[in-house]
């Protein structure tokens, strides 16, 4: 077993996951009397809400994410580890790294958030990536950009017309930044970039199997949104599942579109957490807790964030968002700390602060419930909701920075193909 840095005997509490409810519970118990462990198979913290925004070349990877270690380099009660865990004892209170490590734990809390599901097409991934991770933002970087530098060498009319088609899929939040980003990417950032193709003729597909884009938003907001994304040339196709995904394009019940980018935006499943824990996850894999947010027959586990079935009310489970998984680590923290203390916190209640969408430049949609913002209005408090929930002084300098220039300027300024040239066959 690894070894204590504080006195024997002093509460141990092993924390999976660095992201937000995993580093906010960290930081909760700072001042606490227990020795904390931090498990991440990263090093580094990411604002995922950003990600896309990364994958258009506006930001560089180092501006949404900061190192674990640094973040919490003065909290002394706490070591962080580089590790992926396989499985949780709970009967011995031991967590099981896949290099033959076992960390002990008095209280636990599994904060490993979420990726994209294919629903059962698990074979489509390839073909049409999501967008979880630093990986996953410069993987379809590479792809958009060098969609337009073939196109610009390709001779045959059809495969060019292919190459500067984009798709996609999923109507949320992550799908309708993505389809203005990059629309914005082809019609304003390359349009003089290039002088055998124009960039401003590609087209950009965002499809969404049911009625409406954004369905989690009011429908005045949604119908917004979508009203906004048609003027700025994106092609909107409710109501069309995706039944097919590959090298070629995708499918939707016999049309098919020739396209050489798709993004997967369509949906979520928890980490393996359930499975680690020997319990039943819901249909997206999330794991049940109760109203303290642990499980039924264990009280010093607890789930929070995307990887939690969490309920708001009686017919809402808690969404997987920012806000929610930082109000959800720091109920774990106040928990852990009432125990220590024999007590018991009052049951974990989550306090709605709405929700956020950008459409693209000058645009955004903003749900407080009875309240709307739509426009340009709502595009300044989107912005800045986002740089305040960014980590450490130096990522929200240079984010706004960043958006600053590319407002002014109408460039986006990390337009880098790295990796392969190739585009998926």
């Amino acid at each position: 077993m690894d070894g204590s840095p504080l006195a024997p005997g002093t509460p141990k509490v092993v924390i999976l996951g660095a992201g937000f409810g995993g580093l906010t519970a960290a930081r909760s118990l700072k001042n606490t009397d227990v020795e904390i462990t931090l498990i991440d198979r990263q090093n580094y913290h990411l604002f995922q809400p950003l990600l896309y925004q990364v994958a258009t070349a506006t930001l560089s990877p180092a501006d949404i994410a900061v190192p674990v270690r640094s973040t919490l380099r003065d909290q002394k009660n706490t070591r962080v580890l580089l590790g992926e865990v396989v499985h949780v004892d709970r009967a011995r209170r031991l967590v099981d790294l896949s290099d033959g490590r076992h960390v002990p734990y008095d209280w636990l809390v599994v904060a490993t958030g979420a990726r994209h599901a294919y629903f059962g097409h698990d074979e489509w991934e390839p073909f049409a990536p999501g967008l979880k991770k630093i990986d996953d933002a410069t993987e379809i970087r590479r792809r958009v950009l060098l969609a337009f530098e073939k196109a610009e060498t390709e001779p045959d009319e059809e495969a060019r017309k292919a190459l500067l088609t984009f798709v996609i899929v999923g109507g949320g939040p992550t799908g309708v930044e993505m389809a203005g980003a990059i629309i914005e990417l082809a019609r304003k950032t390359l349009v003089s970039d290039f002088h055998h193709i124009d960039p401003s003729s590609a087209r950009v597909l965002l499809i969404e199997a049911g009625p409406r884009i954004l369905p989690a938003f009011a429908e005045d907001l949604s119908a917004f949104a979508q009203a906004s994304l048609v003027r700025k040339g994106v092609e909107v196709m409710c109501g069309e599942p995706v039944t097919e995904c590959g090298a070629g394009g995708v499918a939707m019940d016999g049309t098919r579109i020739a396209a050489r980018t798709i993004v997967w935006a369509a949906g979520v499943e928890a980490s393996p957490a359930a499975k680690w824990l020997g319990v039943e996850g819901d249909r997206a894999g999330r794991v049940p807790v109760n109203e303290r947010l642990t499980l039924d027959d264990d009280e010093r586990v607890f789930v929070v964030g995307d990887t939690a079935a969490a309920k708001w009310d009686e017919d809402r489970i808690v969404p997987g968002i920012a806000p929610a998984a930082k109000q959800m680590g720091a109920y774990a923290a106040k928990a852990i700390r009432a125990a220590l203390k024999g007590e018991t916190a009052a049951p974990f209640r989550y306090w709605h602060q709405g929700n956020l969408a950008t459409i693209g430049r000058k645009s955004a949609i903003v749900d407080f419930g009875r309240f709307h913002l739509k426009g340009f209005l709502a595009w300044l408090v989107w912005g800045a909701a986002h740089i305040y929930f960014l980590i450490g002084f130096r990522n929200r300098l240079i984010v706004m920075l960043h958006w600053i220039w590319a407002y002014v300027t109408m460039r986006q300024g990390v337009r880098l193909i790295t990796g392969s040239t190739d585009l998926p066959e």
